[in-house]
Formats: structure tokens, sequence, C-alpha cells
């Protein structure tokens, strides 16, 4: 045999034995893997990693039970909150309106932020600062002037002048603004600064609403809220199962099942939460601020409103009233089930449309949420776009047709007048009621 014919014969060999132990390592490895599996089968399921029970789900399940996780939760922290009494809820709606703002002025800042504008953050927060004095400060004036004594000079001061220092910290920040101004950038930054002012007028402005309509009771507080949460849990429930129609273009994941089924449970919700809330004074009594305690409490005679009142039924039930063992044709109720009703109708027709306007403004900036702040939910202000139209509606409705004059109230800003100015409101006031025969003469 030549000597190329014997080195090709050797590398055959080689080569040939190569393919042996590679095709042995293979199945070894397989073997290994095999076992390895065997053992992780045989694994309790109770001892698995939550996540790693909620990875093998699939991408829909794993959203719903995330989401209805962390919706518990919140739902437990916030009527732990409310358990804790109005200041607790003061300050909640506080921190709220803060994080709310601090979202929207960020995708602001992360649209503009290669330009390096300068001072837009700084400036967006003075605003919220010189907003919250203002609004706040009128609520301080009105709920504890009468509390101050002529110790607290400089409180009286800041609240005598309370407008006016206002305009003035504004002034400064119109000021700020300006000396702030870019070349080459100057429409960029106006339109930074008219997204600051837009932010204040909703976020601010609304959580000043819902504070003020708290101090008119818990009732006009938790029920607008609580409202709000039913249907969007219920919508979310029935979308989920049952949801097939899409309704709207912003939102492709919302449906008619779910926007009808949330309605309906809502309507529902609104008689049966009011009728069991009118059996409390915690919730049916104005706030006041008790000097005596330093604290907030509801303590009352129950209004008219949160009393059972007896209705006449329509003409058209009287004959099936009469069937059903009805001697007569009426039902009890409480009224503000009545106005319950009205709130439910706007929560689950209008105030949805609070999310879709939420919606369009994240398409129009390509962003999913506002934040990563609630596992499953997105950032607050996902989960409270809608209770901005509703707090503000809640206000709206009961200064129209429910709120009267508040004798406290009334009493206060008297308190606050000077000797002189007490005594001629009296004399006017005791003219008035003898001219009225309410006074003897």
């Amino acid at each position: 045999m030549s000597n190329n014919e014997s080195l090709q014969t050797a590398r055959r060999r080689q080569k040939d034995i190569g393919q042996n132990q590679t095709s042995e390592k293979v199945e070894s490895k397989g073997s290994e893997q095999a076992s390895l599996n065997i053992v992780d089968e045989s694994k309790p399921i109770e001892q698995a990693d939550s996540k790693e029970l909620l990875a093998t789900l699939n991408p829909r399940w794993r959203n719903w039970w995330i989401r209805t996780i962390f919706t518990w939760l919140m739902i437990i922290a916030f009527l732990f909150i409310l358990y804790l009494g109005p200041l607790a809820l003061i300050i909640l709606i506080q921190l709220i309106q803060i994080k709310c703002f601090h979202e929207i002025i960020s995708i602001g800042h992360k649209k503009y932020q290669s330009l390096s504008l300068p001072w837009f953050r700084t400036l967006s927060w003075y605003f919220l600062l010189c907003s919250n004095y203002f609004f706040y400060g009128e609520s301080i004036s009105e709920y504890f002037q009468g509390l101050l004594t002529h110790e607290h000079i400089l409180l009286q001061y800041l609240i005598q002048y309370h407008r006016l220092i206002s305009y003035g910290l504004y002034c400064i920040g119109i000021m700020l603004f300006v000396n702030s101004l870019k070349k080459d950038f100057y429409k960029k930054q106006f339109a930074l600064f008219g997204w600051t002012h837009i932010t204040l007028l909703v976020i601010v402005t609304q959580s000043h609403l819902v504070i003020q309509t708290l101090f008119e009771g818990m009732i006009w507080f938790f029920l607008p809220v609580s409202l709000v949460i039913c249907n969007d849990i219920w919508a979310y429930i029935f979308g989920f199962f049952f949801g097939k129609t899409p309704l709207i273009k912003l939102s492709p994941k919302k449906t008619w099942e779910g926007f009808i089924g949330g309605g309906v449970m809502t309507i529902v919700y609104s008689f049966v939460g009011v009728y069991i809330m009118c059996h409390f004074d915690y919730f049916t009594c104005p706030v006041e601020y008790n000097s005596e305690s330093k604290t907030f409490l509801a303590s009352c005679s129950p209004a008219p409103l949160y009393q059972l009142t007896k209705y006449p039924l329509p003409a058209f039930l009287h004959y099936p009233s009469q069937m059903f063992g009805f001697q007569e044709a009426v039902i009890w109720m409480y009224p503000m089930q009545i106005h319950a009703f009205f709130l439910a109708l706007f929560s689950s027709l209008i105030a949805p449309f609070g999310g879709f306007f939420a919606s369009g403004f994240k398409r129009a900036f390509k962003v999913k949420d506002f934040g990563d702040t609630i596992p499953g939910h997105g950032g607050l202000m996902d989960r409270f776009d809608c209770q901005l139209l509703m707090g503000t509606f809640t206000y709206v409705y009961h200064f129209t047709l429910i709120r009267a004059p508040n004798p406290g109230k009334i009493l206060r800003q008297i308190m606050s007048l000077s000797p002189e100015q007490q005594l001629l409101l009296f004399k006017k006031l005791q003219e008035e009621l003898t001219q009225s025969k309410m006074l003897g003469q």
C-alpha cells in the first residue's frame, strides 16, 4: 500500500472515532436532561414559584390574574384608608394628585428631553405648588378661619391676603419662564408651558373639587369613587368573558358587551350601596373640624335626604302591586338612592370617555401606559382618568341640586369679621327679622 493510501485510511479512522465520541456525548447530555426533566416534574406544584406559574399561563389569563390580584390589593388599601377617616383621605388625594401630575409631565419631558430645554420640570413643579397653595388655601380659610386666635397673627395675614400672595407667586413663575426662553425653541417651550397648565387644570382643579365634595359628607366622596371602580371591574369582566363587538377604535379592547354589562351592574350597586351607607352617620354627616379633639368628625341627625321616604308608584303599577298583596301602591326608599341612580348613569355612560380621552393622549405620544406603578394596570393616571370626570360631575351635581347654606360655615365667616362688623351685621339681621315679624318689637 502506498504512503498516500495509508494516510487517507488513518484520517478516516480518526474521523469515525470522533463522530462516535460526539454521538456518545449528545446521548449522555440527552439522558441527563431527561433525568432533570423527570426531577422537575416530580416536584410538588405547591413548591413552584408564583412567577413560574404565571409564566406558564396564556398571556391573556396571566394579565387577568395579575390585574385581579392588584385590584383587590388596591380595594383593601382604599377601604383601610377610608377607615382612618377624612384626614387620611385628603392626604391620599393629594398624593395621587402629585403622582398623576408627575406621570403626565414626564411624558412631555421625555418627548423634548433631547432639546435640553431649561427649567421645564422645575417650573412645572413650581406652578403645581402655586396652584395647590391657591386652591387649598381657600379651603383652609373657609374651615379654620374662625378657629384662629390673636396669637396666630401670621396665619391670619396669610389667610386675609391669600389671593394676593397666590397671584404674586404665579407672576414670579411667569417671570422665571420668560427668562428661561431659548432661541430657536420658543414654540416648543410655549407648547410645554401650555402642557403644564392644562395638566394643572385637569389634575389640581379636579382634586380640589373632590375634596370640597368630601366635606359635604363622606357618601358624596365614597359613592362616586366606588361607582367608577364598580363600573371598571364589571366592564372588564363582561368584556373578558363575553366581549366580541368593538366599542371604540381608541381602545380596541373595549367592547359593547363590557360597556353594557358594566353599566347594569353599576346601577344595581348604586341602589344597594346607598341603602347600606344611609344607615351610618359616618357617610351621611358633613365633615366638620373639631377644635377640641383636633380632628375631623362626622356626627349629626340624618338629613331628609338620608331618611326613608314614601313614594307613590305610577298608575300603571297600581294593579300589579295589588295582585301581589300590597295594600298601598307606594315604595319606601331613600331620596339619596334617586341621586345615586343619576350618578351611576354618569359613571357608566360619560365617565368612561375620560379613559378614552387618556387612550387618545397616549396614542398621540406613542406610550402604552402613563407609568408602571401598578402591575397589570399601568400608572396611577391609568386608574384615575375616569375619576377626574366623575369627581367634577359630582361637585357640580351636588352644588346645583343638593347644596344648601351651611350654618356652621356662615358662623365661622362671621366670627372672622372685626367686632364692629359683627355688631353691624347683628343690627341688620335684627332689623330684617323684626320687619318679617319673626321677632317681637
